[in-house]
């Protein structure tokens, strides 16, 4: 029994009742197959639960080829790009299979961006058709003709929720025949603004075009880089179909048509996307969709809907924990979580598997590796701390963090590197440096992706993140660049310099620091920084605290020393305890 792995004698691999062959070969296929497949195979079954709204997979295929043939009325063809600005929803499930049933690609965009971040994204992937919900309407009007955009499609959470869910979920309180109302006066006759419904309801079904899954892009997945400019993975459709086989893979007693998941982690953010949708899909599997994390929502779905599977981030985990000390709910329903994204602690992992009877493992990966590459066995050893071991079909090595071509033996920490199936075609717009710049994640000439990560592996091929080499904070499962803060806080008036840090924080993981120096004479107070940053960051992004400096630590050639600064602040915590 063997695994396409460098570890492949390993006691792990025990838990393959069947085994995984060396030569597995996933399949070619569009991603849009895997939908085609599961309706195929259980039609009747449902697919999308949102609140009372629900829907079945022939239901589903069936509105996905008439939005599909609406966006092609829409100017969209194989190659162009449709952006997605949609929270968890029905429309996002649909709308992203209608892209790729005309091999066109997915932008992947988070509703809450402020509008300068949607600007630069829209602006560098040039959609032809963006799909917003109508509260982001305004924004993405304001910049479609800088992004050369070409129609919106707008859509409401109306469309599926009743006015008594939307008191319940806190969304806004106007009856849905007013909210249509306002819909309507906010699209004028003749506007290129089209609404949601209509073009479902109105269009002729499209067929599925002819697609190359090794070459062409099914989603562009916008992840920040050291330079604090977003730039955008490219994930072919033989990227996002080989995770979710190795994903599906890794659950060995998951049962076709018989699974629920439940969908809290955003679709919009690749771990969501694959962990979520795409496995869930592959297993003809019904997926439960929350529009936010909210604890005491979470644990009313789950008493509701019983679902199987709950992918997840350690502060989703630790926030269900602290719930259930005001309310008891059953939780028994749930057999698999899987965490990622950050560290997942041990204690958390214990307390939640007490609570709950569920098996939580960490696993890890990253946007250009679609994203899953570890995980620990879901059955069989394990190891806490750990992220596991490579998946199927996926490579992996510690190499010299200077020199990637010196693989490191066990137990010496080194940069985590992978190959796979599973990994990207390189960045939008961005064409592979000849030098790999210091801290980013490239793709080497023979296909082993720098994941930036610095990790070990011991002697049964586990392998354990013991730092990033790259400048990045995760907070909540969120990636923040400390760069782009920095950019940010540089652009206020009476700022001669900053650095910003990630700190540990007991229920995010991580939250932001910025240390900042003030111009001499300079009026300034941490409040202002904050606002300042809120007016063009997404929430998660700006720093929780701020700190005023006469100067900060630097190397021999100027550059501010982070790792300094979080070193000091680790200390100050350990002193205070």
């Amino acid at each position: 029994m063997t695994v396409e792995s460098e570890y492949d004698d390993r006691p792990w691999l025990a838990s393959y009742p069947e085994g995984v062959p060396a030569d597995f070969d996933f399949p070619q296929v569009p991603l849009t197959r895997l939908l085609d497949d599961a309706a195929a195979a259980f039609p009747a079954a449902v697919a999308v639960k949102a609140d009372r709204a629900q829907l079945t997979y022939s239901e589903l295929v069936a509105r996905v080829d008439r939005l599909a043939g609406g966006l092609a009325g829409l100017g969209v063809d194989r190659g162009d790009r449709v952006a997605l600005v949609l929270p968890n929803c029905p429309q996002h499930v649909e709308s992203f299979f209608a892209t790729l049933r005309l091999g066109a690609t997915v932008v992947q965009c988070n509703p809450l961006a402020t509008a300068d971040e949607l600007r630069r994204q829209l602006v560098d992937a040039a959609p032809t058709v963006v799909v917003c919900l109508d509260k982001s309407l305004a924004t993405v009007e304001e910049i479609r003709r800088d992004a050369g955009v070409g129609a919106v499609v707008v859509t409401t959470l109306v469309d599926h929720w009743t006015a008594a869910d939307r008191v319940r979920l806190r969304l806004p309180l106007p009856s849905s025949r007013e909210q249509r109302r306002r819909l309507l006066e906010a699209v004028p006759s003749g506007s290129d603004v089209v609404r949601y419904r209509d073009l479902v309801s109105r269009s002729v079904p499209a067929r599925q075009a002819t697609v190359d899954p090794a070459t062409d892009v099914a989603v562009l997945q916008y992840t920040g880089g050291t330079t604090g400019i977003s730039k955008a993975a490219m994930l072919s459709h033989a990227n996002l179909v080989a995770n979710a086989y190795q994903m599906r893979l890794w659950l060995p007693e998951a049962t076709s048509g018989e699974e629920t998941t439940l969908v809290v982690l955003p679709l919009f953010h690749v771990y969501g996307l694959t962990l979520c949708l795409l496995s869930t899909v592959l297993l003809a599997g019904r997926l439960v969709l929350l529009p936010r994390f909210d604890a005491n929502l979470l644990l009313d779905t789950i008493a509701r809907e019983r679902p199987t599977l709950m992918p997840g981030v350690p502060p989703i985990y630790h926030a269900v924990i602290d719930a259930l000390r005001a309310r008891r709910t059953d939780l028994s329903s749930i057999r698999v979580c899987v965490s990622g994204a950050m560290r997942l602690p041990t204690e958390l992992q214990e307390r939640f598997e007490t609570v709950s009877g569920a098996r939580l493992v960490e696993g890890y990966g990253t946007t250009e590796a679609s994203p899953a590459t570890h995980c620990n066995p879901v059955s069989g050893p394990r190891k806490a701390g750990s992220v596991g071991v490579p998946l199927p079909g996926t490579w992996a090595r510690i190499v010299d963090a200077d020199d990637p071509t010196v693989v490191l033996p066990p137990g010496t920490d080194g940069e985590l590197v992978v190959r796979g199936p599973q990994v990207f075609l390189g960045y939008w717009n961005r064409p592979a440096p000849e030098v790999p710049a210091p801290a980013e994640q490239v793709l080497l000439a023979d296909g082993w992706l720098l994941t930036g990560d610095i990790a070990n592996m011991d002697a049964d091929g586990f392998f354990t993140i013991v730092d990033r080499k790259k400048d990045l904070v995760i907070a909540g499962g969120f990636n923040i660049y400390p760069a782009e803060v920095e950019s940010v806080i540089l652009g206020l008036e009476g700022v001669a310099d900053c650095c910003v840090i990630g700190l540990p924080d007991r229920y995010r993981g991580e939250t932001v620091k910025a240390f900042v120096v003030p111009h001499q004479g300079a009026d300034l107070t941490a409040e202002m920084v904050r606002d300042h940053c809120a007016d063009v960051l997404s929430a998660y992004k700006v720093p929780r605290a701020v700190e005023f400096r006469d100067d900060l630590p630097r190397t021999v050639v100027g550059k501010a020393l982070r790792r300094m600064l979080v070193a000091e602040e680790l200390e100050k915590v350990g002193r205070e305890q």
